[in-house]
């Protein structure tokens, strides 16, 4: 588990979101890469940057769209190699003050959400006056990370083939192909 002060973290205050939305950037310096690489299980993030538009959403929501870019390097699952990966990733989600009706989650008669697969995510739920974008980001950029992770061009020519006639067992039935056959005979 990571401790609070080891998540990569960029807040905003809801009260400085208006109407009309507002933009803001987010670069990574040295030490965030570091937290976000320890954050995602990956031996270095080279970059990590987000562009974003906040604004209002309703009458009391925050609706964050933007994009998330980053560099990232991984061993190859095969080699053990180093491998860069982009991670180009679009943002959007909204955010709702936890005492919004809104945010309440609608259950049908048997106590069961019902979501939509095809439909908008669900808000998100923050209470104060901060949401933690820069955790948004983060969460979007490693949802895209390869979980296998091969490097370019790798092609499995020293991989064997088992030869499947070889691995051909009897059929049980056999024998009893054998005793209608001599059946037959006599």
């Amino acid at each position: 588990m990571t401790a609070q002060n080891d998540v990569f973290s960029f807040e905003v205050k809801v009260s400085h979101v208006s109407a009309n939305p507002i933009r803001v950037k987010i670069s990574a310096d040295a030490a965030d890469l570091e937290r976000l690489a320890r954050q995602w299980h990956v031996p270095e993030v080279q970059s990590f940057e987000a562009q974003l538009e906040l604004g209002r959403w309703k009458r009391d929501g925050v609706r964050v769209k933007g994009h998330v870019s980053s560099t990232i390097v991984q061993e190859c699952v095969v080699t053990l190699d180093p491998v860069t990966q982009q991670i180009e990733e679009d943002v959007e989600t909204v955010f709702l003050p936890e005492n919004s009706r809104l945010a309440k989650r609608t259950l049908d008669g048997n106590g069961e959400m019902f979501l939509d697969p095809d439909g908008p995510d669900l808000p998100e739920v923050f209470s104060g006056d901060s949401i933690d974008v820069g955790a948004v980001v983060a969460e979007f950029a490693a949802l895209s990370i390869d979980a296998y992770p091969r490097k370019e061009g790798l092609e499995y020519t020293d991989r064997i083939e088992s030869d499947s006639s070889a691995d051909k067992k009897p059929s049980p039935f056999a024998v009893l192909q054998g005793l209608k056959d001599g059946e037959s005979d006599g």
